[in-house]
């Protein structure tokens, strides 16, 4: 880690993870692996208790912009979400990721908004896609029209739903 690069590891602090395949071989090529990917990282979300923000699959590596998890440190859940995809994507004794990852804490909004620009950016500047939009792996649509992800987000659209749920409850 760079010398005074401030790291906050608490309860819901955020988080912007990227992690990759092994040697950034295009492991998730496929639609299947992305599919099985999407599948593992909502039950760790759930069983691990953290909010992902955004979030977007591209065939050698992920960006994840998510919460602090709850009650586990957050190296344990990635090692959880990495080590359950690698079994069901490539099989026990082959590696599937690399051993580490980069986290960057997010404290502001601007690098709230910075970095989930960047996550949904992310395929038309490979080339993938022309738009964001024609990207299945990713959160951009759920932002886009409130449609649900296969992995849960936290958005302006979530949180219009928890506020009418919570007015609904109190009538």
């Amino acid at each position: 880690m760079p010398l005074g690069l401030e790291r906050r590891q608490n309860t819901g602090q955020l988080h912007f993870i990227t992690f990759s395949c092994y040697h950034r071989l295009p492991y998730l090529e496929s639609t299947k692996s992305k599919d099985i990917l999407e599948q593992v990282i909502e039950r760790t979300r759930r069983s691990h208790n953290f909010t992902i923000y955004a979030y977007v699959l591209m065939p050698e590596h992920v960006h994840l912009l998510l919460s602090e998890p709850e009650h586990h440190q957050l190296f344990s859940t990635i090692r959880v979400l990495k080590g359950e995809s690698s079994k069901l994507l490539k099989g026990t004794g082959e590696r599937f990721w690399q051993p580490r990852y980069y986290d960057f804490n997010v404290f502001t909004t601007p690098k709230l908004v910075e970095k989930v620009r960047y996550i949904h950016r992310n395929p038309v500047t490979r080339g993938l896609v022309a738009r964001p939009e024609d990207y299945r792996w990713s959160s951009f649509n759920h932002y886009a029209t409130g449609e649900p992800s296969p992995i849960e987000i936290e958005s302006h659209w979530t949180a219009r739903e928890h506020s009418q749920l919570l007015s609904h409850s109190e009538r």
